[in-house]
């Protein structure tokens, strides 16, 4: 899957391609965030927003016959179609997605290329749609079957017909796993800002009740304009994501993820950062359970900033994560120390040897060098074999360089369109990776001689 963006933000021109691990990196106002939610906000669309076209006449056989079934073959073919026709409509809206204003991204360009599903037609979708009572629209194909079966689940002339626009929604959805199985990653986001989300998610929820019973109020005073007026402030959608992550726990925290079931590992080592584990109690309150202190049971406010700023993804893993996913974390590094980077390096890897992709950005030299120690441990030389496990690394943790694609956003001479010379403007670089050395990041690399070059020179001179 690769994605074009050009005037996104910062960045004027670029191409992003996602490897199995995808890592962002660069010094700020470069333009790495825009790349991030852009690329999140695609896959949020598609997979929470997207409407296909659909042809009218297979609408109303539908609801005229009750029960259809359609070639999946006659949906493929327009593959191209769908990617481009979804490319414009989001890149259309993509300031929603940035809560900026409109006028900023109006030349905002996403263009996303994805091959369709190669065996589109034994792929299989069946699912239900309908109220939390009745379904109402059965849509279906099995391995056996190259047709898309439709059904209504209600009499033809029940006042429980679905209406058009909710039918054409269902296909849609049949038409999107169907023909691009497994090339477009189920999304989830932990932004910069999710240890505030974190924190604030009762204050939050118990301001808006507060404003609803404020509306409510027969005697209240105050005025509904300047009350409307004073809460136009929008926030990306990423951080919205988080907040309503968060606001949601309390109906996941008794569903065990079936990921969580076979690779309980993955819990143990994100346990062994945190120090500890999370619990919701009955009361709906986010709790923190040390590891040596089992009876002791920890607000978030009582918790270290690592506990706060790793909460949404322990939760994913435990309860939600799923095979195919994209896990896309903004700054990994933030509010731990270098031992722990090294460790949510580690876990990075495990969840890609797992099937879960995995997309960060960071400013971590710690996350680069350990992620390059696991590119070493892939090389499968006795001698370096035997120095990860005198290490205690294990095997699910070492990954091969060509399963990872590292980006660094920088000012850099391109060619655009319609252009005959090269333009310096901020882009996406890809660096270079080596089986022995591992990843190349010059402006780590920079860094870090200046630092030691006047060090040596404050200890030993000229």
């Amino acid at each position: 899957m690769k994605i074009s963006f050009e005037n996104v933000g910062a960045i004027r021109q670029a191409e992003l391609e996602l490897g199995d691990l995808t890592i962002v990196c660069g010094k700020n106002n470069t333009g790495k965030t825009y790349v991030t939610y852009a690329t999140f906000g695609f896959l949020d669309y598609w997979h929470s927003a997207l409407k296909i076209s659909i042809p009218s006449e297979i609408v109303t056989q539908v609801m005229e016959k009750g029960s259809i079934s359609v070639p999946i073959k006659d949906f493929a073919k327009n593959a191209p179609e769908i990617l481009e026709e979804a490319s414009k409509k989001f890149s259309k809206n993509i300031d929603k997605v940035f809560a900026g204003n409109e006028n900023i991204f109006e030349n905002s360009i996403v263009k996303v290329h994805a091959e369709r599903s190669k065996d589109c037609h034994t792929n299989k979708v069946n699912f239900q749609a309908g109220s939390a009572n009745k379904a109402f629209l059965e849509v279906t194909s099995t391995e056996e079957d190259e047709n898309l079966t439709i059904s209504l689940l209600v009499d033809k002339s029940s006042e429980d017909l679905p209406p058009r626009s909710f039918i054409e929604s269902m296909i849609s959805a049949a038409i999107r796993d169907l023909v691009f199985k497994d090339k477009m990653p189920r999304p989830f986001i932990a932004s910069a800002e999710r240890t505030g989300s974190a924190i604030f998610q009762k204050e939050l929820d118990f301001t808006r009740s507060r404003l609803v019973d404020m509306i409510g109020e027969k005697d209240s005073s105050f005025s509904f304009t300047s009350l409307l007026g004073s809460f136009k402030a929008e926030y990306p959608t990423p951080v919205k994501k988080n907040v309503d992550f968060i606001r949601g726990l309390s109906n996941i925290k008794n569903k065990e993820g079936l990921f969580s079931k076979q690779h309980p590992e993955v819990l143990e080592h994100f346990k062994s950062i945190i120090g500890g584990e999370y619990k919701v109690s009955k009361d709906d309150e986010i709790q923190f359970i040390p590891n040596n202190k089992k009876s002791l049971k920890l607000s978030l406010v009582e918790s270290s900033s690592a506990v706060r700023s790793l909460l949404d993804i322990g939760f994913y893993l435990r309860h939600i994560a799923q095979t195919g996913d994209i896990v896309i974390v903004d700054e990994p590094e933030l509010n731990l120390h270098p031992h722990n980077q090294r460790k949510v390096a580690r876990l990075f890897a495990m969840l890609v040897n797992y099937g879960i992709k995995v997309f960060i950005t960071t400013h971590s030299d710690y996350i680069i060098r350990e992620i390059n120690t696991l590119i070493q441990f892939s090389q499968n030389d006795p001698r370096v074999n035997e120095i990860a496990k005198r290490e205690s690394y294990g095997e699910n943790e070492s990954i091969k360089p060509e399963r990872i694609k590292v980006y660094i956003a920088k000012e850099a001479s391109i060619k655009l369109p319609n252009r005959v010379r090269k333009t310096k403007c901020n882009t996406l670089v890809l660096a270079p990776i080596d089986e022995k050395r591992g990843i190349e990041i010059e402006t780590f690399d920079n860094t870090i001689e200046e630092l030691n070059r006047i060090q040596d020179e404050i200890i030993w001179g000229e």
